[in-house]
């Protein structure tokens, strides 16, 4: 079982190589009336080959949905940290959570504006020049404050991370504790500003290059779970997990 890689960007060599298989932009209605459209701001327009970015608030989902680990940037005191993070998305908001001890767990906690990517990595593109030479990829990002979950809405965001990262572990495992739910801050990402930027399909090379006996194409990229290994200290004969 196989999904595309969380990691990876495009090259400033990417052109405009074939995405006939890219969602097209579509106008955002119903509930999501009031935010604005994907990369619809100033801050999430897309400037760098603005033809790769999709305004469909159904592709947004689908790349938060595919991914595990996103990267949640903010600046403290001048300087801008990345923090590698599990999240999940609920509806038009992304979840994700950490330490009451993690200082800047504490400055997102307090309001600070953060930016949120996902990146899938879903191939190599191999041109038959290191300029044309790029990567197939799917990425968003989310600008804006963070708000902090309490109570029962608390609980069900964890339930929430743990169904995404765990599918079916939530109802098996012990839940969390009173003194671990005090350690450990829940935070929502509304979707409110935010772009998607999808690259697919074949190198565009230019046509005085097709004639070099170099190879060319595209290598896929893929993760696929592994035989899982049982913790030395398991005391019953269960099955893993069958994903």
């Amino acid at each position: 079982m196989g999904a595309p890689l969380t990691a990876g960007s495009g090259s400033d060599g990417a052109g405009t190589r074939d995405r006939a298989d890219r969602p097209r932009p579509t106008a955002a209605g119903g509930d999501d009336a009031n935010r604005a459209a994907v990369g619809g701001t100033d801050r999430t327009r897309v400037r760098r080959l603005p033809d790769l970015a999709v305004h469909d608030r159904a592709a947004l989902h689908a790349v938060l949905d595919a991914g595990r680990v996103a990267h949640l940037a903010i600046a403290d005191g001048g300087q801008p940290y990345a923090l590698p993070v599990a999240y999940a998305r609920d509806g038009e908001r992304v979840l994700v959570h950490g330490s009451t001890g993690s200082r800047l767990f504490r400055h997102l906690a307090a309001g600070a504006p953060a930016c949120l990517t996902v990146t899938l990595l879903d191939g190599l593109v191999l041109a038959r020049s290191a300029f044309e030479s790029s990567m197939n990829y799917r990425c968003a990002m989310v600008l804006g404050c963070l708000a902090v979950l309490d109570g029962a809405e608390k609980l069900a965001a964890l339930e929430r991370l743990s169904e995404h990262l765990l599918p079916g572990r939530w109802a098996r495992i012990r839940p969390p504790s009173a003194k671990e739910l005090a350690a450990t801050l829940v935070l929502a990402l509304p979707l409110d500003e935010c772009s998607v930027k999808i690259s697919a399909g074949p190198p565009d090379d230019p046509e005085d290059d097709l004639d070099r006996p170099v190879w060319a194409g595209v290598v896929p990229v893929v993760e696929a779970y592994g035989t899982p290994q049982p913790d030395p200290r398991l005391r019953h004969d269960l099955p893993p997990p069958e994903w």
